[in-house]
């Protein structure tokens, strides 16, 4: 587990000030807790950028016990993590496939969410700071998370929903209260464990809580989001996905998260601080006043901040000044934050189109989003120990800006994988029928063979028993078609058959994927037209799609069904149409395993004995047919036909784009935050968090544009989109990052190296002059 460095040191090989790095899981959501220490009292050293004080005679003497109200602490962020990142998981695939939005609008609302989840938090700040302090914060939003989840959880139980037009309201409700309520508690969880610590007596202490902490936020994350996917997809619930369940679990845990924290409090193991009053609105004071003294004044001053002295410290009116000049590097943050947050959206829906296949074990789509938390865990230490320093040997990225920018632009390059990888899938997709165009598919019912002279092929052909052959694209004249299909058939070697016609007819439709079987009734050869015809888009969650067309005995009753069974189980009905017992079902998505084939009894009940089976893979769409032969014997026979090939390309084959957006978030989120850490005035710190968690939203913000705009029909070309847009962001980033300069731990900006150096007695190469080396 990797361990926060709480000290403030002079890092020479780095070439600048060393901040806290954190293990975060998903940093866009959990960063934002390191900026909470700077509201501990200033009397620590440690939030100061002073130095540590372990020597200190009184804070040897004054040796305090562990506070064991962190637990409860602990206890309740574990359970809250899994609770979000559980619900988060499944979210997009709830949207599309439970509330029917279509992939672009689930993903708008995905984004307009994770959006509210990054604007709520500067609320909760405000309310803990001026009116009810970080417990009864907690307390009180908690009870509106845990309704949210209990609302969205009866959202997905169909007897309790059977309206479509109610389900979504009643969602989104949910969707809105847990977005309040994650974003609510967001500021106040790790700074309420801070302030249970007395500082400075017990630095070491509170170092260890973080580590904990942090590991119990990844701990929740990681087994959340492996777990929920399970839970919807391997459980059924009303004959369909679990997502009831896959909600309600997370929901426990919520409640299972208020109960301990709840806890704490009767046990009265917390020390609880009253507000204070927010610094935000003496930032935005001074702001508003500054600007209405100069619309008013003639008078020229050094600053425009400086119109505000009259009614505001120089101090606050300083730290202004350079909090001002930090959030002007923020204007480009956004749009990472757009790219990263979509391994919840896009890239999710991008699985769907994949194979998941990994020996006897099935990936889910949804699962895929755990690499990332994964890598986080991995790949801290290893940048903080071996990276960095090897890097800093070649005098490479040893600045954070340079970094940051270094993490943008693989942003953009994790993109540009997702994009070539979005063409190689392109492959795999179905054909579709246009208009003026009809798909035809024969197959072969009939004992023996059958030739067959097509007016649009210049060659007959002949088909053996139970063969198919497809047309994938058939030019027709008009929006339908008659269409004249010569046989020929040796009856003689034909079963039951004592009959046909040279020349049968069937109608045909444009945009249609029409099944013709060729079959007998009353011993005369006929071809019948499947009702319903085929659909070639494959499951649009990355399952089989299947149906079942049969040519049966009369014996069996309208309404009995068909059962195939594997580790899953499907029934197919027969039932009653025009076209009789020769007929097709509407198609349903199974599992990706191999089914037995159980026919009905004439009472509506099932054989003991299968009469056959078969495999269907992920991504593809089946016909599979149960077929009674008409040469007198009784031998029912299953066939399976391929409609649209499976998925070929593997989810494995995601993980490098996760990787490369996994090193880009380190080397971008987590050095912003230890920059901006580093440069903010101590009064600062807490507008910064704010204006952090801003940057994620106005991200999600820019995805919803994109998508509503739909610039484009294919997904490669919106990758690749985003990816040119990042790259143009960051040389915008780097624009403003030359003309940067830094400021010391005094609050003053760098001059010269002269300076510098007699401040203390080595130089930080951080502190450039040199515009042109951010």
């Amino acid at each position: 587990m990797y361990k926060p460095l709480l000290s403030h040191e002079d890092d020479q090989e780095r070439g600048y000030m060393r901040y806290p790095s954190l293990a975060l899981g998903d940093n866009t959501e959990d960063e934002e807790e390191l900026w909470d220490r700077s509201s501990y009292p200033e009397s620590t050293n440690l939030l100061a950028g002073g130095e540590k004080t372990y020597d200190d005679v009184e804070a040897k003497e004054k040796k305090l016990g562990y506070p064991k109200s962190v637990f409860f602490i602990i206890g309740n962020e574990f359970c809250e993590r899994f609770s979000y990142y559980g619900m988060k998981a499944i979210l997009t695939l709830y949207l599309k496939f439970q509330l029917m939005f279509n992939e672009d609008d689930s993903t708008i609302i995905y984004h307009v969410w994770a959006m509210l989840c990054y604007f709520t938090p500067v609320i909760g700040a405000i309310i803990a700071d001026t009116f009810l302090g970080r417990f009864r914060t907690i307390f009180y939003i908690s009870i509106i998370y845990v309704i949210g989840n209990a609302v969205l959880s009866i959202s997905a139980i169909p007897p309790l929903m059977p309206d479509l037009n109610t389900k979504i309201a009643v969602s989104l409700i949910g969707l809105l209260l847990i977005a309040l309520g994650t974003g609510g508690i967001k500021p106040c969880v790790s700074a309420f464990g801070g302030d249970q610590f007395v500082l400075p007596q017990q630095e070491r202490q509170l170092a260890q809580f973080f580590s904990i902490f942090y590991f119990s936020i990844n701990a929740g994350s990681l087994i959340s989001t492996f777990v929920t996917p399970v839970l919807r997809d391997d459980i059924k619930c009303f004959n369909d996905d679990c997502y009831s369940l896959a909600f309600g679990v997370p929901a426990v845990l919520m409640l299972v998260a208020l109960v301990i924290f709840v806890i704490g409090y009767l046990t009265d193991s917390y020390k609880i601080i009253p507000p204070e009053g927010s610094v935000l609105t003496n930032v935005f004071g001074s702001i508003w006043h500054a600007l209405r003294n100069k619309s008013k004044s003639k008078e020229k001053k050094e600053h425009w901040l400086d119109h505000a002295s009259d009614k505001y410290e120089p101090k606050l009116i300083n730290d202004v000044k350079i909090l001002l000049k930090i959030l002007v590097l923020y204007i480009p943050l956004p749009f990472f934050w757009a790219l990263f947050d979509q391994q919840g959206s896009r890239w999710t829906f991008q699985a769907t189109r994949m194979s998941g296949d990994v020996g006897g074990w099935t990936i889910k789509p949804d699962q895929m989003q755990v690499i990332n938390p994964f890598f986080i865990l991995m790949l801290i230490p290893i940048f903080d120990s071996f990276v960095y320093p090897l890097l800093a040997k070649c005098n490479l990225l040893t600045k954070p800006l340079t970094r940051i920018f270094t993490g943008g632009v693989l942003a953009g390059v994790a993109f540009l994988i997702s994009g070539f990888l979005e063409l190689k899938l392109e492959t795999t997709y179905p054909v579709p029928v246009k208009s003026l165009e009809t798909r035809l598919s024969f197959i072969n019912g009939l004992p023996c063979d059958v030739t067959l002279n097509l007016p649009f092929e210049e060659e007959q052909f002949t088909l053996k028993h139970l063969e198919e052959k497809v047309f994938k694209s058939v030019a027709i004249d008009g929006v339908d078609l008659h269409l004249n299909v010569t046989l020929d058939l040796d009856t003689s070697n034909c079963g039951n058959i004592e009959h046909f016609n040279d020349i049968l007819q069937t109608k045909v439709f444009e945009k249609t994927a029409h099944v013709i079987m060729i079959t007998a009734d009353s011993n005369v050869v006929k071809l019948m037209n499947i009702d319903p015809p085929d659909e070639i888009e494959k499951s649009s969650e990355g399952l089989p799609k299947l149906r079942m067309l049969y040519n049966l005995d009369q014996n069996l009753p309208f309404g009995s069904a068909v059962l195939i069974k594997g580790k899953t189980e499907f029934r197919f009905f027969i039932n009653e149409k025009d076209q009789g017992h020769i007929s097709g079902t509407e198609f349903m998505d199974v599992e990706p395993e191999t089914f037995e084939v159980f026919l009905p009894t004439e009472d509506n009940g099932t054989e003991s004995s299968p009469v056959g089976s078969f495999s269907v893979k992920m991504g593809g769409v089946y016909d599979f047919m149960v077929h009674k032969p008409l040469d007198g014997t009784n031998e029912t026979s299953v066939t399976i036909y391929e409609v649209t090939p499976a998925n070929t390309v593997h989810m494995l084959w995601l993980i490098p784009q996760y990787f490369v957006i996994t090193v880009s978030e380190i080397m971008f989120s987590i050095t912003g935050l230890e920059f901006s850490f580093m440069q903010a005035p101590s009064s600062m710190k807490s507008v910064l968090q704010a204006a952090w968690l801003l940057t994620v939203a106005f991200g999600n913000l820019i995805v919803v544009i994109i998508a509503e705009a739909k610039f484009f029909q294919r997904q490669a070309l919106e990758f690749f989109l985003f990816a040119v847009l990042m790259f143009v962001d960051m040389v915008a980033f780097a624009a403003l990052a030359v003309r940067y300069k830094y400021v010391d731990q005094n609050g003053e900006i760098e001059d010269t190296k002269n300076e510098k150096q007699g401040k203390s007695g080595k130089e930080n190469e951080a502190y450039s002059d040199d515009e042109t080396n951010f």
